[in-house]
């Protein structure tokens, strides 16, 4: 097989077989947490979780840390607990995933959404400033694909609104905003363990806080609203007698989820080092084709690198992205799109008559950006597949 070098790429014949745009690293200690579990007999929410809880937030440096069965309910019992409620409106980047809006949705309130900057692809603090009216109860920043928002200038907006700033950081473990980790920023942070993020727990997420009447709130409302410790019921050490003191919801991660979650989490920081091993050798590989923008790195940001985003300059090529993408595809090589903005999809547009040119920095990425593979199973074989063939297509196509 013919192999790029970083001066120039040669023509890279087809992979005999396809490369995944993520594969999660479970390894045998992974395996043998969850075996375990399954063995203890107690599967559903209980000690694992708990010390879950414990070790994500001294890892993070946080005060609080509520463990969940999603991202999603992250969000929705972050927003639940700061007093989000009908007739409120809450600040969404519109370059985001489908949760982000949804939950401010199923509390009754509306989203506003905000367009991002073009270089970061983050939430625009001036736009933010723009869109907030006085039924703004609060702010999701988005730290897209792992770099951290302009947390001092949205959190400065934040307090002259007096809004809550719930950080949706599915992307960003373990990201660092001017050397605090992401996840101690915010009020609140919700943090992701979907198959395809930097930790796994096949699904799940985290609510990190300082505040503990806040988080008090959302461990009781995880759980149908049953008064402290609901898990305990079936312990030597718990009471069958409960109390259900608000209508609450079903979002209570499981141990074997939590095991899994344990054991990945005490490779995090061995995860950001292979990612950043996979970005290096995409930059020196990528950033001197002139029709391929490779992704930026503020100052004063320490970057998780759950994506990898490029952006094709649309003046420079024949093809559009998405054939690009489809091209990958055929040489066996596995690509995404993040994201196609909120705005862009029939019920926002239908419900609240947003239009593209209300977003023009959003739009326009959203037909120009493609996320390549970077995951710690990745060798230097497989990036190099992965150059050849985007360098490949953007010659061959060049205007």
């Amino acid at each position: 097989m013919n192999r790029f070098n970083p001066a120039g790429c040669e023509r890279n014949e087809l992979r005999k077989s396809f490369l995944s745009f993520h594969v999660p690293e479970i390894g045998e200690q992974d395996i043998a947490a969850v075996t375990q579990v399954l063995r203890s007999g107690w599967l559903t929410a209980g000690p694992r979780v708990k010390e879950f809880e414990d070790r994500f937030a001294r890892y993070i440096g946080a005060s609080n840390a509520v463990a969940v069965n999603s991202g999603t309910a992250a969000l929705h019992l972050a927003l639940e607990a700061a007093g989000v409620g009908a007739g409120d409106e809450v600040a969404v980047p519109t370059l985001t995933f489908a949760a982000t809006a949804e939950v401010v949705v199923q509390l009754g309130a509306r989203p506003i959404l905000v367009d991002c900057s073009p270089d970061t692809l983050n939430l625009d603090p001036a736009a933010l400033e723009r869109a907030i009216s006085s039924r703004c109860k609060a702010v999701i920043p988005v730290h897209f694909a792992g770099h951290p928002c302009d947390m001092d200038a949205i959190g400065e907006i934040a307090r002259a609104h007096r809004l809550a700033v719930v950080e949706d950081a599915a992307h960003a473990l373990p990201a660092k905003w001017r050397g605090r980790m992401i996840g101690t920023v915010g009020d609140l942070s919700c943090f992701s363990f979907y198959a395809t993020k930097t930790i796994t727990t096949g699904e799940g997420g985290m609510i990190t806080t300082a505040n503990p009447d806040w988080a008090e709130r959302m461990r009781i409302m995880s759980l149908h609203g049953i008064s402290k410790d609901a898990w305990k019921r079936y312990t030597a050490e718990g009471s069958w007698r409960y109390d259900i003191i608000a209508p609450g919801y079903k979002y209570n991660l499981t141990d074997i989820a939590a095991a899994l979650g344990i054991s990945q989490l005490a490779r995090c920081d061995d995860f950001l080092r292979a990612r950043l091993r996979c970005k290096e050798q995409y930059d020196q590989a990528l950033r001197s084709e002139p029709a391929i923008e490779t992704p930026v790195t503020r100052p004063g940001v320490e970057h998780a690198w759950h994506l990898y985003v490029i952006r094709i300059d649309p003046r420079q090529l024949r093809i559009g992205r998405d054939q690009i993408i489809e091209l990958l595809k055929q040489r066996n090589i596995g690509a995404a799109v993040h994201f196609i903005p909120l705005h862009l999809h029939p019920y926002y547009r239908q419900t609240y008559g947003y239009q593209p040119a209300d977003f023009p920095n959003a739009s326009s990425a959203s037909e120009q950006i493609i996320s390549l593979p970077i995951y710690p199973r990745l060798t230097t074989s497989d990036i190099e597949d992965v150059v050849s063939a985007v360098t490949d297509i953007v010659r061959e196509y060049r205007r």
